[in-house]
């Protein structure tokens, strides 16, 4: 099996955990054939974005245990359908993205410059920060 890959051309890197996210609740933004709604785009989940996935139908914050959803809340990172993050850039609220987790697939649906201008990304050795 072919391993994804991240929008930047590298290893596809965890989006998180706690909550445990991805379409195969792996913590990564993996996709197959089986994936077809693309849950390919690590986004760190705004206020302004949960409200506005409710307000268009597809609520993020109420917990769905019979699907492994724990419900979400702002700074939680969760790997979101692309179409459905587009929608929200389209609308003004699209939220932070780490490009490291985000799989190259979501590159279908928007283009990099754009996810760009919304990432968050932390290097491996944040001490270059400074």
């Amino acid at each position: 099996m072919a391993t994804d890959r991240n929008v930047l051309g590298g290893e596809l890197e965890e989006c998180g955990t706690d909550p445990l996210t991805g379409f195969y609740r792996d913590g990564c933004c993996t996709s197959g054939v089986e994936d077809a709604g693309s849950h390919t785009i690590c986004a760190v989940a705004t206020r302004e974005f949960l409200e506005h996935q409710q307000r268009v139908g597809n609520d993020l914050s109420t917990p769905r245990p019979e699907f492994a959803f724990p419900g979400l809340y702002p700074g939680d990172r969760w790997c979101v359908v692309a179409v459905r993050w587009l929608q929200a850039y389209t609308d003004g609220v699209a939220p932070p993205v780490v490009l490291a987790a985000t799989n190259e697939r979501a590159l279908a649906v928007v283009p990099l410059e754009t996810l760009r201008r919304y990432a968050v990304d932390v290097p491996a050795d944040p001490g270059g920060l400074g």
